[in-house]
């Protein structure tokens, strides 16, 4: 159920029900020159559709669409919020749905960028008596299956784009070669903000448009997605989410 379709008094209802509640997030950035800016907020929506298809007990917040996208602002449509905006955000959502009852939070991600700014919010809820839960849904499926692994804009989440709409995935620019930009001829690029000088791995934050003209980045190159992946992957993850919320609704706080 969705908590923007709700009058008042059916959320107070529900309130005296549950104290769950769940909270997609996303963000508005690149995903390379092959897929739509809205990636990342798609794919939770998507996911949670899914769900309500098997279970509409759960209150779901409206999506927040914007994210912290630090590295990637530089290209055209990216809107970054920043980790202290979206901080914020984020916390006087929680704040009020917590006057209303809320205990138990469910936060649906879709972009690594809004972990730092959620796992504090996570720790303060902690502290206060209540719990979040995160699911990173990109690293949640990689466990349940390593093929399923990627980087940012490659093959898993192209195909978690092709499962929801193929349309939106411009295939005309899937071909194009990923080209990192090293730092010098002994320091490689080897991820977004990652090098290898001598076979060991670190950081050097830089952004992306420093690292690649494409805009994503990972070992999973696009070419290989398919419609038929992403729809098994997404039903997965959705499956997995049905799954936890029954064990989530069961601790006692």
């Amino acid at each position: 159920m969705y908590l923007a379709e709700m009058t008042w008094p059916k959320a107070e209802e529900y309130f005296t029900k549950s104290d769950m509640v769940i909270i997609p997030i996303g963000s508005i950035e690149c995903h390379g020159r092959h897929m739509p800016l809205g990636t990342d907020t798609m794919i939770p929506d998507k996911i949670l559709s899914l769900v309500e298809q098997q279970t509409d007990r759960i209150l779901i917040a409206p999506t927040i669409p914007y994210g912290a996208c630090e590295s990637l602002w530089p290209f055209p449509g990216t809107i970054n919020l920043g980790n202290d905006l979206l901080y914020q955000l984020v916390k006087q959502i929680v704040l009020n749905l917590r006057r209303h009852g809320a205990r138990k939070f469910l936060v649906v991600n879709g972009h690594g960028g809004n972990i730092k700014a959620l796992e504090r919010i996570g720790y303060e809820l902690d502290s206060e008596g209540c719990m979040m839960a995160l699911l990173n849904w990109w690293q949640n499926v990689w466990e349940m299956n390593p093929l399923w692994k990627g980087g940012h804009g490659g093959g898993e989440e192209t195909a978690a784009i092709m499962a929801i709409d193929p349309s939106l995935v411009d295939t005309s620019q899937i071909e194009l070669p990923l080209e990192l930009k090293d730092v010098s001829a002994t320091i490689k690029a080897s991820g977004f903000n990652t090098v290898k000088y001598k076979e060991v791995t670190l950081t050097i934050p830089r952004l992306t448009n420093h690292v690649t003209t494409n805009g994503w980045i990972g070992s999973d190159h696009p070419k290989y997605a398919t419609e038929a992946w992403g729809t098994e992957m997404l039903q997965a993850m959705a499956d997995y989410i049905v799954s936890f919320i029954e064990e989530f609704e069961k601790v006692v706080l």
